[in-house]
């Protein structure tokens, strides 16, 4: 299967570029595979670059679980993140997946110096 690159997610979710949009429509269209790191890069980019707030980056990750051609690595630790990410939404989608990927993992748990990723079970504030 095919994966795609941060920047082919953020073309299929801003559609800003028409013939880039079209052209990403195009490669996944027989399916393709989506990193977690390409997917938590293209919230950041969605974030800083195009301003959009907590609400639409949970509908543009929600999109892009539910695309009919995507296959989201590890699509339950994305589910679960962007549950908790909907729940604490002053936290970054990003904070919110590593928190769930260490989980999966075995791996709590994940230390961290920020107050808010901290007051989530499975995090510990050093």
């Amino acid at each position: 299967m095919r994966a795609v690159d941060t920047n082919v997610l953020v073309r299929l979710v801003t559609r800003d570029e028409p013939r880039q949009a079209a052209a990403a429509e195009a490669f996944v269209a027989n399916g393709a595979w989506v990193p977690q790191l390409a997917l938590a890069e293209a919230t950041w980019v969605l974030t800083a670059v195009y301003g959009l707030d907590a609400s639409a980056i949970a509908t543009a990750v929600d999109m892009l679980l539910n695309h009919k051609d995507l296959t989201l690595q590890e699509s339950e630790v994305v589910a679960n993140a962007l549950a908790r990410f909907r729940k604490r939404p002053t936290l970054g989608f990003s904070d919110c997946l590593m928190l769930e990927i260490a989980r999966k993992a075995g791996h709590l748990p994940l230390g961290t110096f920020d107050r808010n990723l901290a007051r989530l079970e499975g995090a510990e504030r050093l």
